[in-house]
């Protein structure tokens, strides 16, 4: 399915706009939205009427868009973030971690059987992540010089649009309005706290770097996303992650059902769901700069982040 259009935030003339955006997969074309609201997160408000009013104004979105007019589709409020959701990427960390301390065969075996009792229980972890990480799809990115392993980790986002409290599962994707593209990078030197091990991952200093989260280009509404887009990263134009959602321990509607029951998820809210096997520390090869991540998630489009010197 191709969607008929989708959300962007465009710079245009010194301002930031809300646009709806049609053709985004070979000719954008966009329509400036601030005439509904100031921000695509303020349209996000009042979630179900915009949509309707959306399709009406698809025939109004002829202005060309050149990528680099693209900002982060939206400044989100909460964000959330789901970790360890893909079952062949937690095995890889597994292997990785103990590489040199165990045999690579057990510490595998255990860490299959884990993800097996985690499919099982399907109770997902999660984290937040500061709004103050977002940047835009195309933006360059600052590699922190206080850590010397930086990671990528494509993801799909999900964008809340309805309120969210206490939600059940067969309920909860009523609750999002669009998907997303995210890469939440990730200083894995600085996931383990070598003073304080007893306190496990300290992702607040390990993912919150401002930049770390290259965001967008889109917001595409769900009803327009396939059931299990793929997930594609590729440094220097070689592929380095390449997975379907399939591959998910808790899929998207368990993660807001699960969620939702700590806090409300309100509109504008961001649901960051995992990353797929191929990260970079899986590889041997993490993050150095002069290196250029494309990233692409079917029918959400393509990101791209260069990667500069602190």
């Amino acid at each position: 399915m191709v969607a008929p259009f989708a959300l962007a935030t465009v710079a245009d003339g010194g301002a930031e706009r809300p646009a709806l955006v049609v053709g985004f997969d070979e000719n954008p074309r966009w329509r400036d939205l601030s005439d509904l609201a100031p921000t695509v997160h303020a349209l996000l408000q009042d979630w179900d009427p915009v949509l309707r009013k959306l399709f009406t104004l698809t025939g109004e979105a002829t202005r060309p868009l050149a990528r680099e007019q693209l900002r982060a589709p939206l400044v989100p409020g909460q964000i959330l973030q789901a970790g360890a959701n893909y079952r062949t990427h937690v095995v890889e960390l597994a292997v990785k971690h103990a590489a040199g301390e165990r045999p690579e065969s057990e510490v595998r075996a255990e860490a299959v059987a884990a993800m097996e009792r985690r499919t099982a229980d399907s109770e997902p972890f999660l984290f937040i992540g500061l709004p103050s990480a977002i940047t835009g799809p195309y933006d360059d990115v600052v590699l922190p010089g206080y850590s010397r392993q930086h990671d990528w980790e494509l993801e799909l986002a999900a964008v809340i649009g309805r309120e969210a409290f206490r939600v059940e599962r067969d309920r909860a994707l009523e609750h999002v309005a669009c998907y997303t593209i995210a890469n939440d990078l990730t200083m894995r030197d600085l996931v383990f706290r070598k003073d304080m091990p007893a306190l496990g991952a300290d992702w607040y200093r390990a993912k919150n770097a401002p930049g770390f989260t290259p965001l967008g280009p889109y917001l595409v509404p769900a009803a327009f996303v396939p059931e299990h887009p793929r997930i594609r990263l590729e440094l220097n134009g070689e592929v380095m992650q390449d997975e379907s959602t399939e591959d998910m321990i808790c899929d998207v509607a368990a993660l807001v059902a699960a969620a939702s029951r700590t806090t409300p998820l309100r509109p504008g809210d961001l649901l960051l769901t995992g990353s797929p096997a191929g990260n970079g520390i899986a590889h041997g090869r993490l993050l150095r700069p002069g290196d250029v991540m494309t990233g692409t998630i079917t029918g959400l489009g393509g990101q791209r982040t260069r990667v500069v010197a602190p």
